[in-house]
């Protein structure tokens, strides 16, 4: 394994950790799940507060679970490292046999580990290899894809992934650049790319390269696609009061987080019926307003986590959400009936002055609000 290459400072540590406690402190055995393992500082966190959890790492990295294995050794007899992705938690669960877990956490995007090492290839700011695999043991290399796609197809990996402005005129570069020999350095990708970029573009934004190589990063390693699928599957396996935490560096994985949790969070039942019907009503109840960001602090101890996006949800038992809805159906109602002719009105005293879950209630803000 060699000696750790690369610093890693667990992001938002301890704000994971307080969403996780409720789930994961609960009496008896409990499950969690680190689906993004990395270098193991989160998942080494959990493990010391909760001394009945046993703990699920995935990760693709093969390095990375090495270094993960030495450091979580003391902990041998409560974990599961396993090379995997995280839209194959389904298989791993089963194989391992658990059928629901207590919670779960996704750390999106790059490591610490890849970023520092020059011959992954994934910094523009270090000539490497073009490889950017997270998986050095399978797929296609960052090489491959910059070597082989057509113009088209180039275009539009740099213009969905990176929402890079300049994708044509980047893909053109890259073209003309091939026809004379192939691309195989980090550092010559990133110069092809700031040629590209007029000059008032380059002056903001950070590197002119960053947008490329993150859109590379992507297609090489499925990364959306993975987590489009990995998202729900995880969601399903949770146990009542349950929670999931999402990190994400990005607006792509951001975009895609927000829209698995909203699909949780809603009743998908007729607005206008009294009661909620069996089974249509919110699954989950968000654990903040909106994505949380992270605090000055965080940032200057951490300057990789200035991008970061957290957001959190728990599982509701679907007995006391239907309840809750219940409820609020009936204040509406009666809300409504005082506004009718030969009823009180808001002022008379005849109704109620407000009631708990009104408006977006538990359904839309958390615990942070």
């Amino acid at each position: 394994m060699g000696e750790l290459r690369g610093t890693h400072v667990p992001v938002l540590l301890e704000r994971c950790l307080e969403l996780l406690a409720p789930a994961l402190g609960r009496n008896g055995r409990t499950i969690h799940v680190d689906a993004t393992l990395g270098l193991g500082g989160h998942a080494e966190a959990v493990l010391e507060a909760h001394p009945n959890t046993v703990l699920i790492g995935l990760d693709r990295d093969t390095e990375a679970l090495a270094h993960a294995r030495a450091r979580l050794a003391r902990f041998a007899d409560r974990i599961h490292l396993e090379h995997a992705v995280y839209d194959e938690l389904p298989e791993v669960l089963d194989r391992l046999g658990y059928p629901a877990i207590d919670g779960v956490l996704f750390d999106l995007g790059v490591s610490s580990l890849q970023l520092d090492a020059p011959d992954r290839g994934f910094a523009y700011a270090q000539d490497a290899p073009l490889d950017m695999r997270m998986d050095q043991t399978r797929g296609v290399t960052a090489e491959e894809v910059v070597n082989t796609y057509s113009h088209p197809e180039l275009a539009r990996v740099l213009r969905v992934y990176g929402e890079e402005k300049f994708a044509g005129r980047i893909a053109s570069a890259i073209i003309r650049e091939r026809e004379r020999g192939r691309i195989t350095s980090s550092a010559r990708l990133a110069e092809l790319v700031r040629e590209s970029i007029p000059a008032p573009a380059r002056r903001t934004g950070g590197h002119p390269a960053k947008r490329t190589f993150q859109a590379l990063r992507i297609e090489v390693n499925r990364e959306l696609a993975a987590l489009e699928a990995a998202l729900p599957a995880a969601l399903d396996k949770l146990t009542v009061g349950g929670r999931m935490v999402v990190l994400s560096y990005h607006s792509l994985e951001d975009r895609l987080t927000k829209a698995a949790l909203a699909d949780r969070v809603r009743s998908k039942g007729p607005v206008d019926l009294p009661v909620e019907l069996p089974g249509s009503g919110p699954t989950f109840r968000l654990l903040s307003r909106g994505a949380e960001l992270p605090g000055d602090k965080e940032v200057a101890a951490n300057p990789r986590a200035a991008s970061v996006r957290l957001r959190a949800a728990e599982r509701l038992d679907p007995e006391a959400a239907r309840q809750g809805r219940t409820d609020r159906e009936r204040y509406r109602r009666r809300v409504k009936a005082m506004h009718q002719p030969g009823t009180g009105s808001p002022g008379s005293g005849t109704g109620p002055r407000s009631a708990p879950g009104d408006g977006n209630g538990t359904d839309e803000e958390g615990e942070g609000t």
